[in-house]
């Protein structure tokens, strides 16, 4: 009784605190209105954000195309000026004008210490100095070197080439240097199982992968199943020396350094390719079964450079902090875009990256604190979890900070939507979140899949930055759309880029099609110069996906999607993720799991439909600090994480939790689950489960999980 008393007296009190802040504010907001709307131009910003981007340039009953309406700029005109149609071009042209300017860099690595945590246990963490930085002229002369290096390994021009490596300085070097010999790169994500990193090695024949320290005995047991590998090349680690015996015989293991060494000597000539060669062999994450490899030409990726060029802001001063897999094309051409406009990259790694990163020593600063990134590439799961990450540290508050926080939000967010920043604060209360990342940060660009709304304004609001979503496929070099940088909408991804056209087919079978009201709608089918060749080895599957009409090449991608009269596209669904149930809704699984994802209690999702029920059920895999707080709240205690993932009273709570998320998503009843199964296993790419871009796999996920699903409809 006493201690209810006290909680009320402090909710009063809290009540009362935060009221007196709003009435303060609002005769602020009174007093410096006229200031903030000379200063900002509010209705400058809802003009260009409303205006139009695009425009329909072909219409029937069957199919419409539209095309940006943008004008090519400054550093696109450029490279069609100048005839830079390589990447090789590329970075010879870039040099030309960067030189000594900052290009890429690498945080040293001093050396590993043992830190004794609080409850005795003892991890390894990275004492670390500062940032080292290569100039665009000694980049391009270690990438020279390397190519020549690999000419006098015996490699020759257009023999395959793997780089199976993290993200890193080096990687962009190995790269490169293959570029100048028109040696084709194979890549392979760092994340991916043996078998599917033996197929990749296998289908393209390759004789040499290139590898890092970290990776290098993955291949004590791969190497059995690639016969024709006959040399490694690793790169080294800042402080441990790696360990080369223990491989099959008649296998050449050799350092990176070692490489540029010998080509440094080397009086082998360069073989430039011409802008039709294959430059890259990108293996794509293979959601659906086995990796596929997709075939880019070098004038695929100046296609998407260009139009990158035209879509995303970059200014002088800007740096980027790279740490998506430089193996996915959207952080290759996302870099090779810093480089074209001379902007400096800084390599990072989750295990770095932040203050409280877990190889971060206690007290020391993570990559971000030192580099202060101004720009940062990022896909939705990681922004997801980025949001989880504010409003935990939020909730860990007291009440009033707690309540405090939720004003100042809702308070910026009705003045962003009326086109106002709000600058005080930013500085009182948003500042603090945005120095996690350094500080500094303008831009994120996100991609690979679409970004949910909520995601979208909570990243906007609390670090303080602008987030530009796009949307491509590796088919299509990453290129289809981009936002306008001036288009505060959320939940689509922008209109065409400036090297491609997008056209929607009626997709009768799903009711959508392009005589639909309000908004035309149907399958995106991607036409333009970054459009892919097809699949290595695969002429079945690329003619059933590509097809060349009038010169053009297009590649029908299977998502649905609708035009808005700005011609900004909206992903509204995808072919293979739609499920008719038995009373005959249509449930699209990717949609709703989207939205379920940004449910607190959510790690990861899979939502499953069989067509002969009337409902949806789930695979969830939970966030064990949140589930256990649920558990607590429900009086369930004294278990262990693996036991509340197998109790069943835990199972109706996560899906009472999910239905009062999904009211809030204003989700239809029948698209909610209403059972689930909670997975204590965290899905990785190494268990097969989700792709190296963190995609789900949902025939091996229905695989693994079958009983469960079973026992859900059972129940």
């Amino acid at each position: 009784m006493f201690v209810d008393e006290n909680e009320r007296t402090e909710s009063l009190w809290v009540s009362t605190a935060i009221g007196a802040i709003r009435a303060i504010v609002f005769v602020c907001d009174i007093l410096t209105f006229p200031v903030h709307l000379v200063l900002q131009r509010p209705w400058q910003k809802r003009a260009m954000s409303r205006r139009v981007k695009a425009r329909v340039v072909e219409a029937d009953e069957k199919s419409v195309i539209v095309r940006s309406i943008a004008k090519p700029g400054p550093n696109h005109v450029w490279l069609l000026r100048e005839d830079i149609n390589t990447m090789d071009k590329m970075l010879r042209a870039v040099v030309f004008v960067h030189g000594q300017q900052r290009c890429l860099g690498t945080r040293e690595i001093i050396n590993e210490e043992d830190e004794i945590q609080p409850n005795g246990r003892v991890f390894k963490k990275y004492n670390m100095g500062d940032y080292k930085w290569k100039s665009f002229t000694e980049v391009e002369i270690l990438a020279k070197h390397f190519g020549k290096g690999l000419r006098e390994l015996g490699h020759k021009p257009r023999e395959n080439i793997v780089i199976f490596a993290e993200t890193r300085l080096e990687w962009m070097v190995a790269a490169h240097g293959c570029f100048k010999q028109s040696i084709p790169v194979v890549t392979i994500y760092a994340t991916l199982g043996d078998e599917a990193i033996a197929h990749g090695v296998n289908e393209t024949e390759v004789t040499t992968v290139i590898t890092t320290h970290d990776l290098l005995p993955k291949f004590r047991n791969i190497l059995a199943k690639t016969p024709k590998v006959h040399t490694i090349i690793y790169m080294e680690d800042q402080i441990k020396t790696t360990d080369t015996k223990g491989f099959k015989e008649g296998v050449r293991i050799i350092s990176y350094k070692q490489v540029i060494e010998n080509g440094s000597s080397s009086q082998v000539e360069s073989v430039p390719p011409g802008p039709k060669d294959t430059a890259i062999i990108m293996y794509t994450s293979g959601s659906t079964g086995v990796p596929k490899g997709v075939v880019l030409s070098h004038a695929n990726l100046l296609s998407t450079m260009a139009s990158f060029a035209d879509a995303v802001p970059i200014i002088p001063g800007d740096i980027l902090m790279g740490f998506l897999p430089l193996a996915h094309v959207f952080e290759l051409l996302a870099e090779s875009l810093c480089l074209l406009a001379g902007v400096p990259i800084g390599y990072s790694t989750p295990l770095t990256m932040i203050d409280s990163s877990s190889k971060i020593k206690r007290g020391t600063k993570g990559d971000a604190t030192i580099l202060q990134p101004t720009c940062l590439t990022t896909v939705p799961l990681i922004m997801d979890r980025i949001c989880k990450g504010i409003t935990e540290k939020v909730s860990k508050g007291g009440e009033f900070q707690n309540a405090f926080f939720r004003w100042a939000y809702v308070y910026k967010e009705k003045w962003m939507k009326r086109g106002y920043d709000t600058p005080m604060l930013n500085k009182i209360v948003f500042s603090k979140v945005s120095s996690l990342m350094g500080g500094k940060l303008r831009l994120m660009v996100s991609g690979g899949a679409p970004l949910a709304p909520d995601t979208h304004t909570q990243i906007k609001i609390c670090l303080c930055c602008d987030v530009i979503s796009g949307y491509g496929l590796t088919e299509t070099t990453s290129s289809a759309t981009v936002m306008d940088s001036y288009d505060r909408s959320t939940g689509r991804v922008g209109a065409p880029n400036t090297t491609c056209d997008i056209k929607l087919v009626n997709w009768e079978e799903g009711h959508y099609r392009v005589t639909n009201k309000p908004y035309p709608q149907g399958e995106i089918i991607i036409g333009g110069d970054s459009v892919s060749e097809g699949y290595y080895k695969l002429p079945g599957k690329s003619s059933e996906d590509f097809t060349t009409d009038s010169g053009k090449r297009w590649f029908k991608t299977g998502d649905i999607g609708e035009i808005h009269p700005d011609g900004c596209i909206k992903i509204i669904d995808r072919k293979k993720d739609l499920v008719k149930l038995q009373a005959g809704e249509y449930v699209s699984l990717g949609k709703v799991e989207a939205e379920l994802k940004t449910c607190p209690i959510v790690e990861n999702i899979c939502v499953y439909g069989d067509s002969t029920k009337h409902f949806t059920v789930a695979l969830v895999v939970p966030n064990q600090k949140q589930l256990e707080e649920l558990a607590t709240k429900i009086g369930i205690s004294a278990m262990r994480f693996e036991q509340l993932c197998e109790s069943t009273a835990m199972e109706k709570a996560v899906v009472k939790e999910l239905a009062d998320h999904a009211r809030k998503c204003k989700l239809e009843k029948f698209e909610v689950p209403t059972a689930v199964t909670l997975c204590s296993d965290v899905w990785s790419p190494d268990m097969g489960l989700v792709t190296a871009a963190f995609k789900l796999k949902r025939k091996d996920i229905q695989e693994r999980y079958q009983g469960d699903i079973n026992r859900m409809y059972a129940s």
